[in-house]
């Protein structure tokens, strides 16, 4: 039997299961806003979304939205803050976040959203974004992205986003002692990360 859901379908699934009950996370766009209404609409977890526009919810806006500054997603909200108060909420709470397509996350769960190297040489990305935040400030964060070869090098060629940098207790000696990658969900696996190693 052929199955009846697309593979970004189930990585929403796999990231809706990641939220924890209780806590502030971190929204981005597109499959993680998804996997954010799904979790919310099964009610598994009740958490609070954080959008970086300064938008709070604890639940989904009541239509689709393309972009946080839809006006479904400014009804109803429960608060309205600023960038640096989203930066400040995050420092406690969890984050999700979607790279782009071509993106790098390798086996310490360090992102390189900068720039790769392809088939014609070297290609310029959209950058962090709120990632380096996230990766910086967060209790943990989770990663979604294409399951390919070139997307899980053994290290990123570009470190945009810090994951557990080289193993061991690097977090700490470099200023940050906690969070850190919780998982990366793929196409084809949720892979977790070992920071001691």
């Amino acid at each position: 039997m052929t199955p009846t859901y697309t593979l970004s379908e189930l990585m929403v699934c796999a990231a809706a299961r990641e939220i924890r009950d209780g806590e502030l996370v971190f929204v981005g766009m597109r499959l993680p806003l998804i996997a954010f209404c799904r979790c919310q609409e099964n009610s598994r977890a009740q958490s609070i979304g954080i959008f970086e526009n300064g938008v709070i919810r604890n639940s989904p806006a009541s239509q689709l939205i393309y972009t946080m500054a839809d006006p479904p997603n400014i009804l109803w909200r429960h608060a309205d803050s600023g960038y640096v108060e989203c930066d400040g909420a995050v420092a406690i709470g969890t984050g999700e976040s979607r790279l782009p397509r071509r993106c790098e996350v390798d086996r310490f769960g360090n992102l390189n959203s900068t720039q790769v190297e392809g088939p014609k040489g070297m290609i310029r990305l959209p950058g962090s974004g709120g990632a380096c935040d996230i990766a910086s400030l967060a209790q943990r964060f989770v990663v979604l992205l294409e399951h390919k070869k070139e997307r899980l090098p053994e290290r990123v060629s570009f470190l945009t986003s810090p994951g557990y940098g080289d193993g061991g207790d690097w977090r700490k000696r470099v200023g940050l002692p906690r969070g850190g990658p919780s998982a990366a969900i793929t196409t084809k696996a949720v892979l977790r990360f070992d920071a001691g190693k």
